[in-house]
């Protein structure tokens, strides 16, 4: 009978290589998340509709408008007007929102290097649901004079 040696020169694999592409994955993943979630305010309450879909190729560049209501804890808006949430929380109302937007238009010009006939930015506007369509008709039209031409609109998809 014969009984074979432990090679103690026999080597295995090495993980570390491998635990270091996991967590650059993990950390990757979150930093996707997080960018995800700056254009995403919870303030706003979208409305849901049967034909939303998310947009086959996302824009190049795109600036996020969020409209909505400033809310007690019980959900009930404090004020009658919405109010457009700008870089975080400045809160303007659309009515003052054509300043803001010509900064944003001669940053894109700039960034751009484009004429003052039109900028290829896309607007997209987070409105909550309860906003009237009037007020959203009236940014549009804020950011139409401010030369933006692209729009999207967001809203939830309804789940069969």
């Amino acid at each position: 009978m014969r009984f074979h040696k432990h090679d103690p020169f026999l080597s295995e694999a090495d993980m570390t290589p491998m635990i270091d592409v996991v967590f650059q994955l993990i950390a990757f993943f979150m930093v996707i998340i997080n960018f995800e979630a700056t254009q995403a305010d919870e303030r706003v309450k979208l409305p849901s509709s049967d034909l939303a879909r998310p947009t086959k190729v996302k824009p190049d560049q795109e600036l996020v408008l969020n409209i909505g209501f400033v809310r007690d804890e019980d959900g009930n808006p404090l004020d009658p007007e919405p109010f457009v949430f700008y870089a975080g929380d400045e809160k303007i109302r659309i009515s003052d929102m054509a300043a803001k937007l010509n900064l944003e238009a001669e940053f894109f010009q700039r960034k751009n290097k484009v004429a003052n006939d039109s900028i290829k930015t896309t607007v997209i506007i987070r409105a909550d649901a309860e906003v009237p369509t009037g007020m959203i008709q009236e940014l549009i039209k804020l950011c139409r004079e401010a030369k933006f031409e692209k729009f999207h609109l967001k809203a939830k998809s309804e789940e069969p």
